[in-house]
């Protein structure tokens, strides 16, 4: 399955990937809550780290010189639903679960819209694709979406 996912990210635009990730956290999060019902503290562990580490690389890959006020505001929404995942863990609460991926599922959503827009989302020439940012981020959603 990890290859399809793979391929089928290849060429995918830099909002496709951001669209991806978004995917796979709300998978982790769901993830989690199945792990909550089921009473596996070890699962929702690994799900909830892997959510928070797919979070903290969408803000470290923000560049505030760039982006400005939504990147800002991007930001706050990473710090905002970093801690709302945090306390759903802590307290092993689907509510707080499902509160969250509300929340993600609303920015994603967003990024969706980016993403149908052309002169917004253009797709990488053949010389970008083999930039190292992006293949950065290939392995990154590769390795978050398997």
């Amino acid at each position: 399955m990890g290859n399809y996912r793979e391929h089928a990210l290849e060429g995918a635009s830099a909002v496709d990937l951001v669209v991806a990730l978004y995917d796979g956290i709300l998978r982790f999060l769901h993830a989690a809550i199945a792990a909550v019902e089921q009473g596996s503290e070890d699962g929702r562990r690994m799900a909830v780290k892997r959510a928070l580490d797919i979070v903290l690389h969408l803000q470290a890959r923000l560049r505030m010189d760039v982006g400005g006020r939504p990147a800002q505001a991007l930001s706050e929404f990473y710090a905002s639903i970093f801690a709302q995942i945090l306390q759903a863990s802590q307290s092993a609460s689907a509510a707080k679960f499902e509160h969250a991926i509300n929340c993600v599922k609303t920015v994603r959503d967003a990024w969706r819209e980016v993403a149908k827009d052309p002169a917004a989302n253009p797709k990488p020439s053949r010389a970008a694709e083999h930039a190292a940012d992006a293949r950065e981020e290939d392995a990154a959603v590769s390795s978050w979406t398997a």
